[in-house]
């Protein structure tokens, strides 16, 4: 919902953002590392925490990940119940390079009539070139520079000089500066300061800039500190590109100069709330969002304002991309476009078959598996571990074609698709369901009713309404139903569990979780996306609290750290206080306000004169007791396999659910009032 489907006609590729991701996709590991030393001291915090092979394991699915390509993107609106406008509709979008995109609504704009393919694919590039002038809020008459000749430095200047401003543009190449003079600006080859200085000296009748542009990409403090030289007491400086950021204090407190830096196609970018669940921002008080600069800039190109044949350096058919991308070695070059009225596959399908193959066929009855989602827990930890199992894997399924394809090659799927039911239609005899935590309902019940066995990644539910249709559908199944509750099969879980099955009293067991802070905006944080953390994280800690006990939950209590929480601001600090039906009592500590150098997880178990403590699930320590031997293990190891491996078990020998059904609803039921009483 709140996307839509496009047919592509037309795709630009933006040579400075993709030549930059295609370089560090080349990159070693050692220069990955020295491009991101931020990103480093993350790895080195991990590999204390949680070792060294866990890591590294992390770290090599991160850079596994594919990025798609492009973001400038002409097509046709295909016929959906999502898209938001008729089929047949031609449309911008920031749609990456293919064939077929899906694209949030608001990020889509239409196009008129008198706009040509050609010219409409640069909107999103304008749209960016736009932002950053709105930033410099120029009036009439004003000297404004603009430093960097790209495509964008060259959009830049033509809205500035249709916004009624006198425009001095800069460049080391004489080729540009000679189209940005075609387009009504003055231009310098950039070179000697001084020859710039005495430009703008002259260009601005001796005052100063009243504002500066820098779209230039570039590692070098020069830039600004030229910027800060050439501008008049009081003038603005907007950075829509790339450079180095040292600045002087001189240059900027004498003259007292105000310096921003544009953040993309304008208001709305980067908030999934506008992007993706569609909600605008008032046209009265933020009269510019990104989708509107679109129209804005497709308006100055139906009105001729804007020109971009001079910009049109190169054009590749799609099945040449190849070639498009190795053009923009050529740094004289300009827009590169890639042409898809001659497509490679036909654009009805929603499946394709992998080539290469599946894995051989399986050894036991009852092993073919299908995927809902390809996220990082699914591809990284997930999957692997279904292979581990001697799964057949068949069909996976994500919201986007490039996930589905990417891992399906990598892991050998029968079948990409981005339709779910291709997934509950086909000859598999599980489905897992590793989607958004919304879905997992809905996802679960369809897949009961499709007679599947069920893995589905927690939550089962975030309302109980959701829970009580789940129930409801597997009264009605015959199939396993299973949550991932993957730490009650941790080898070390097991071993505190059998030291507590042979207990004579009541045991008291405490769980801290260093969960450590995460942005309000994400979408776990979301109680409709999400539904928090309690019920989407803290679960599998209710979970193992339960199973270690073996009795069932009597009464459950909460503090919230946060409870004085301004409304949509996430309360994810919280203690929960559970009573179980034998006199035993956990404490599970979820904690969002911890460091990160801190280890995430700690069980201790205080029975019968003992106590044991678990330690991030890669030590064991045992005190007052013979029967469990304190040891640290060479890697962590949370039960993902054991756990996936028990449920293939399963299936495949026709053996009861790993997990009482009883439990996963009591937990499931647990975690959500929690939640609701907060």
């Amino acid at each position: 919902a709140g996307h839509t489907i496009i047919e592509t006609k037309l795709s630009l590729i933006s040579a400075g953002t993709e030549r930059m991701l295609v370089e560090f996709g080349r990159a070693s590991l050692i220069e990955k590392a020295r491009s991101q030393p931020e990103r480093v001291v993350e790895v080195l915090k991990k590999v204390k925490t949680d070792g060294l092979m866990t890591t590294l394991d992390a770290v090599r699915s991160k850079l596994d990940e594919p990025i798609p390509l492009g973001y400038c993107n002409v097509g046709v609106v295909r016929g959906d119940a999502n898209c938001s406008l008729p089929a047949g509709t031609r449309v911008v979008s920031n749609g990456p390079h293919a064939e077929v995109v899906r694209v949030p609504n608001r990020l889509i704009a239409e196009v008129p009539e008198n706009v040509k393919d050609e010219t409409a694919v640069f909107t999103v590039l304008g749209a960016i070139a736009m932002q950053g002038i709105r930033l410099i809020n120029p009036t009439l008459g004003e000297a404004v520079a603009v430093t960097g000749l790209g495509v964008i430095g060259l959009l830049a200047v033509q809205i500035l000089v249709a916004n009624g401003c006198r425009v001095l543009a800069t460049d080391p190449d004489p080729v540009k500066c000679a189209i940005a003079e075609s387009y009504g600006a003055e231009a310098i080859v950039a070179g000697d300061e001084q020859d710039l200085l005495a430009k703008a000296e002259d260009f601005s009748r001796g005052r100063g800039m009243d504002a500066v542009l820098i779209a230039a990409s570039s590692a070098s403090n020069q830039i600004i500190h030229q910027s800060a030289l050439i501008c008049r007491k009081k003038a603005r400086i907007v950075l829509i590109g790339v450079v180095g950021l040292d600045l002087s204090r001189a240059d900027f407190y004498e003259k007292e100069l105000t310096f921003q830096v544009s953040c993309s196609y304008g208001p709305g970018r980067y908030d999934d709330s506008y992007e993706l669940d569609g909600l605008d921002y008032p046209y009265p008080y933020v009269r510019w969002t990104e989708q509107r600069n679109f129209e804005a800039v497709l308006d100055l190109m139906s009105s001729g304002k804007i020109d971009v044949g001079a910009l049109i350096s190169k054009h590749f058919p799609i099945a040449e991309s190849l070639n498009a991308y190795e053009s923009l070695a050529d740094s004289g070059g300009l827009g590169v476009l890639i042409d898809y009225s001659q497509r490679a596959t036909p654009i009805s399908q929603s499946t394709v078959t992998i080539d290469g193959g599946a894995h051989p066929a399986p050894t036991r009855k009852g092993s073919k598996v299908s995927f809902l989602g390809a996220g990082n827990y699914a591809s990284r930890v997930l999957i692997p571990a279904f292979i581990n199992a001697d799964a057949d894997l068949t069909t996976i399924v994500t919201s986007g074609g490039l996930g589905s394809a990417h891992y399906g090659r990598k892991f050998k799927f029968k079948f990409a698709s981005t339709d779910i039911d291709n997934a509950l239609s086909d000859d598999s005899h599980a489905i897992v369901i590793a989607t958004r935590h919304n879905s997992h309902a809905k996802q679960v019940a369809r897949a009961l009713a499709s007679r599947k066995h069920v893995f589905v990644e927690k939550p089962l539910a975030i309302k109980i309404s959701e829970l009580q249709e789940i129930e409801k559908s597997y009264a009605a199944s015959d199939n396993i139903l299973m949550v991932g509750f993957n730490r009650r099969f941790s080898p070390l879980t097991q071993e505190v569990k059998s030291f507590l099955t042979k207990r004579s009293k009541p045991c008291f067991i405490s769980i801290l979780v260093n969960a450590g802070a995460i942005p309000k905006e994400h979408w776990t944080q979301s109680t409709s996306v999400g539904g928090g953390r309690i019920i989407g994280e803290a679960c599998h800690f209710i979970d193992l609290a339960r199973y270690l006990v073996g009795n069932k939950i009597a009464s459950h209590s909460s503090m919230f750290l946060d409870s004085k929480a301004r409304a949509g601001e996430p309360r994810d600090s919280a203690v929960i206080n559970l009573d179980f039906s034998d006199g035993s009592v956990a404490s599970v500590k979820y904690l969002s306000n911890g460091s990160k150098s801190f280890r995430k997880e700690r069980i201790e178990v205080f029975c019968d004169g003992a106590v044991i403590q678990i330690d991030n699930f890669r030590s064991i320590k045992a005190f007052g007791t013979n029967l469990i031997r304190s040891r640290r293990l060479l890697s962590q190891n949370k039960g993902q396999n054991e756990c996936v491996a028990a449920f293939m078990n399963a299936i495949q020998n026709g053996l009861p659910a790993p997990i009482s059904i009883e439990e996963v609803f009591e937990v499931a039921r647990t975690a959500i009032e929690v939640t609701e009483n907060a």
